[in-house]
């Protein structure tokens, strides 16, 4: 075992006890149980309020209700985009479609779900072991293989024309059983979310490395609730086949469903269970008005409405709810305590609003202060680094003109030396010359060149000596 499995299984067998130690509900999810209660009775009365073209937009909305959290149940926590849903919806349809006339409806129904799931059964344990932009290709071409399956099978038993599906229910009544199953869909999901599975789904979603080191069957986990997934939708199928009287493969397998799902999801967002409710009642309406005023662009307004949500509102219509809550309480909270702090000073009287003036002035004179003595400091430091470095350059210039001086006095006492010499060899020259022209000659001569080598030298001592007293 791996240092990084060593260290994530106790991690994780912590966090999912405490996920899955759910017996008993907190508060919070008493109050939002109630909620969800009250929501679901008052929508069951829609159709005792409604009817006519209202009760039918309302189906359309419990369907995508219904058809949207199944989808989240599996992409929400797993990040994995599933474009199959039209692939399970047309199975559930094409069950019932098939069977009416053989077996009773409840009993199809339960077909469509066992269909649905074995699908999804074979398909999960063929596919989910990619990830990815490949699983998404693959679910978008899961619902095209199987139309065209579909349509091959008609066409072998010679009908090449959809089925017809006639049962005796009301509006009303498809209405209800949708809002039964989308209620189910809730309850499974809140179930899923408190359990192992959700906890280990998750973990998946965040790294899938990660959930592997922690010894997570990964693959099991996402095809048991891949599974979960594609039944609720073949239920959908099979409880809207009769509503809509006629079956085709074209109908059934429609790759709209899969892209409207997803959107209605992603408006919605992917981060709550009730995210895809407020996705699907906006989109459900804005859609009939897109069908009814542009029904030949529906596929490009559809493909427009994706790119907005992803770009304007990526986190979904719950991101935009959760952040202007958190921006309320927060200006809230700073409302509270401007208004504590009011109230306070109020209750103090004069001395109440005298004292925080007071500290105010205080801590500006500290502040003051403070600010006043670490500037005398750097500027003392500052002329001490000056006068430092102004007798670090003036030693090192007298040191240069003392070495010049000197220099100076060595070249004129060696100059002085060798004028001398001359001097003294002309004086010899001029004495030889005088001995051989008359001794009184001579001696004047060199009396005047001794007088000029004692000036010479006379010049030479003086400049010694004012020398030794610069430098003294």
């Amino acid at each position: 075992m791996s240092q990084r499995e060593k260290l994530a299984r106790p991690l994780l067998a912590g966090m999912a006890e405490a996920v899955g130690a759910g017996g008993v509900l907190a508060a919070g999810e008493r109050r939002n149980f109630a909620v969800a209660v009250l929501i679901f009775l008052a929508a069951a009365s829609v159709p005792l309020v409604f009817g006519g073209y209202a009760l039918q937009l309302a189906i359309s909305i419990v369907m995508y209700a219904a058809l949207a959290t199944s989808w989240l149940l599996f992409s929400g926590p797993t990040n994995y985009i599933a474009l199959s849903t039209a692939a399970f919806f047309g199975i559930g349809m094409y069950v019932v479609a098939g069977g009416i006339d053989l077996l009773p409806y409840p009993v199809l129904i339960a077909a469509a779900a066992l269909a649905g799931g074995a699908l999804a059964a074979v398909v999960g344990l063929a596919t989910l072991r990619v990830s990815g932009v490949y699983f998404v290709i693959f679910s978008l071409g899961l619902a095209e293989l199987v139309r065209q399956i579909m349509t091959w099978l008609q066409h072998v038993l010679g009908t090449m024309s959809g089925i017809y599906v006639t049962i005796d229910r009301s509006e009303p009544e498809y209405y209800w059983q949708l809002l039964l199953l989308t209620a189910v869909v809730y309850l499974v999901g809140w179930w899923i979310g408190r359990s192992r599975l959700g906890f280990a789904l998750r973990i998946i979603g965040n790294d899938e490395i990660v959930a592997v080191h922690c010894g997570i069957n990964t693959a099991r986990a996402k095809v048991v609730l891949f599974v979960i997934s594609s039944t609720f939708a073949a239920i959908v199928g099979a409880l809207v086949a009769p509503r809509w009287s006629y079956v085709e493969p074209v109908v059934a397998f429609s790759p709209f469903v899969s892209f409207q799902v997803v959107i209605m999801a992603l408006l919605g967002g992917t981060h709550r269970l009730w995210g895809p409710l407020l996705g699907v009642i906006p989109f459900v309406v804005l859609w009939e008005v897109i069908s009814l005023t542009f029904p030949n662009q529906t596929t490009l307004l559809l493909g427009v409405c994706f790119l907005l949500i992803v770009y304007v509102i990526p986190n979904g219509i719950t991101g935009l709810v959760e952040d202007a809550l958190t921006g309320h309480v927060d200006l809230r909270r700073m409302f509270d305590d401007a208004r504590d702090r009011a109230r306070k000073i109020v209750a103090a009287g004069p001395s109440g609003l005298y004292d925080p003036l007071r500290d105010a002035l205080d801590r500006g004179l500290a502040l003051a202060a403070a600010r006043g003595s670490a500037l005398a400091g750097q500027a003392r430091a500052g002329l001490d680094r000056g006068i430092e470095t102004a007798a670090a350059r003036g030693g090192r210039l007298g040191s240069q003109l003392g070495g010049a001086f000197d220099r100076g006095v060595a070249t004129a006492t060696a100059r002085g030396n060798i004028l001398g010499s001359q001097l003294r060899k002309a004086l010899n020259r001029g004495v030889a010359i005088a001995a051989a022209h008359g001794v009184g000659l001579g001696g004047a001569l060199r009396d005047a060149l001794n007088r000029a080598i004692d000036s010479a030298a006379g010049l030479v001592r003086s400049l010694v000596q004012r020398w030794k007293s610069y430098n003294a």
